[in-house]
């Protein structure tokens, strides 16, 4: 029977960082000690990730049988049969409702903006993660929409580098992942996603440099469009990206599973760093 722990490992706790896009725009439009701005994005990054949640469970009960196959899947709890997908289907419902109940509080824009995300779930899930090159691009549209979620809860104008930089970033980190998951896989790839098959390391390496060329290019000259001190965050940019890269090429289980950076210490230390500096300079 279906714990408390069970049913938390329903929602996907650890992917909540997806969310902290949400964010930027409070941040880099430097409101952050704004405290009606700051709260509403508090609100609205709970109300994302309710959305999110509600999605990551319409997901697990669509794959459960080919997760079951799955090395690291398998542990999932409605492919586990853990917990009953009439339980796991209940809870996404109840917590899509509250997340735009909560949505449309805020913003009836922002009420859009969530649906649209579960929409966009709801299609990778059913059909874009089968289909190469739309199943990366997909993610990095998630990734985008949540950025802008937060502009748009604020009020403040969506910058073209509010939308690039978080589109090549999670492009970088869904290249990274399938060339992981490729490698791990091996021969059972094309039974667990239909468009793994096609992700070989000749081509990974090759999307990889792009995707790593296309982010640090967007980034460099972010900083030159917006605040010249920012260039002295390069740096830590770069040596997070390249010690990501690192990871991916080590196969380490970072790449398969981005979250767990969190848990890498010279990356989440470049990750203060970054944050700090640009604090610094933005802000003082």
């Amino acid at each position: 029977m279906a714990g408390i722990l069970d049913y938390l490992r329903l929602l996907r706790l650890s992917q909540s960082y997806k969310n902290l896009l949400v964010f930027l725009a409070v941040f880099f439009s430097f409101n952050i000690f704004n405290a009606q701005m700051l709260s509403t994005t508090i609100i609205g990054f709970f109300a994302l990730t309710l959305t999110s949640f509600s999605g990551y469970i319409i997901n697990d009960i669509i794959d459960r049988e080919k997760d079951s196959m799955h090395p690291e899947k398998s542990r999932r709890v409605i492919a586990a049969g853990i917990v009953p997908v009439s339980h796991a289907l209940t809870i996404s419902i109840i917590l899509l409702a509250v997340a735009l109940l909560t949505a449309l509080t805020l913003s009836t824009a922002f009420f859009f903006a969530c649906a649209l995300l579960f929409i966009l779930t709801l299609f990778y899930s059913l059909k874009a993660r089968e289909i190469i090159f739309l199943d990366i691009l997909v993610i990095a549209t998630n990734f985008v929409l949540r950025a802008i979620a937060g502009a748009i809860l604020i009020n403040v104008y969506v910058s073209p580098w509010l939308i690039l930089c978080p589109f090549f970033l999670s492009l970088f980190l869904s290249i990274g992942k399938r060339k992981a998951e490729y490698n791990t896989l091996k021969s059972l790839a094309s039974r667990t996603r239909k468009s793994l098959k096609h992700y070989n390391n000749e081509l990974t390496n090759a999307l990889m440099i792009i995707s790593t060329t296309t982010l640090i290019l967007s980034y460099a000259l972010y900083t030159q469009a917006t605040n010249h001190w920012l260039t002295l965050t390069l740096p830590v940019v770069l040596y997070g990206i390249f010690r990501y890269f690192y990871l991916i090429f080590t196969n380490s289980p970072v790449a398969r599973n981005p979250e767990k950076a969190f848990l890498d210490k010279p990356l989440i230390t470049s990750m203060l760093i970054w944050l700090a500096l640009a604090f610094v300079i933005l802000y003082y």
